[in-house]
């Protein structure tokens, strides 16, 4: 049995990767989502009129990940206290947010924000938002798996995320 989860933590292209990686994971997809245009465009969700977010579509079997685990590595790439953009990349597309499907998430991801803020991790406060799903529309094939299709390019925009990554997540 497939479960989806959908992220947004900046640019969707820096989103697949750390996913894709794990056992469990069946497709992890790059889209738009929060928004209120049907069938954005990449320009059109660059505009910042569309309300849109980047973000990804995560299919797993929760026989093997749970939703739980997908969380954990979610919040290891984001910057929890940044509610405007992450790392590079500027702008209400690119805003921290878990949309959850059903009760079950909601409570997994309020459970993990609760439990990340009284770690004392961080000193600001953390801005993810936590939202109910709304429609996921896939992005254009080109920004599918980025990662693999233009390395160079990829690991330039990874340089700030892998940064704040070592600072704030090793220990």
């Amino acid at each position: 049995m497939e479960e989806t989860a959908i992220f947004a933590g900046g640019c969707f292209w820096c989103m697949v990767k750390p996913f894709d990686e794990h056992p469990g994971i069946i497709k992890v997809i790059s889209g738009y989502t929060g928004g209120h245009v049907p069938n954005p465009t990449y320009e059109e969700v660059c505009s910042h009129r569309t309300g849109h977010t980047e973000a990804v579509k995560i299919i797993f079997d929760p026989e093997i990940i749970s939703y739980e685990q997908l969380v954990q590595i979610y919040w290891q790439q984001t910057d929890p206290t940044d509610a405007m953009g992450q790392f590079q990349d500027r702008g209400d597309n690119y805003r921290p947010v878990i949309f959850t499907e059903g009760e079950e998430q909601k409570k997994i991801a309020l459970a993990s924000k609760k439990a990340l803020e009284e770690s004392g991790r961080f000193s600001a406060p953390i801005v993810t938002q936590i939202e109910d799903a709304k429609p996921f529309y896939q992005a254009e094939d080109y920004h599918q798996n980025f990662y693999q299709k233009d390395p160079a390019r990829f690991e330039l925009e990874e340089k700030q995320r892998q940064s704040f990554k070592k600072n704030n997540w090793s220990n």
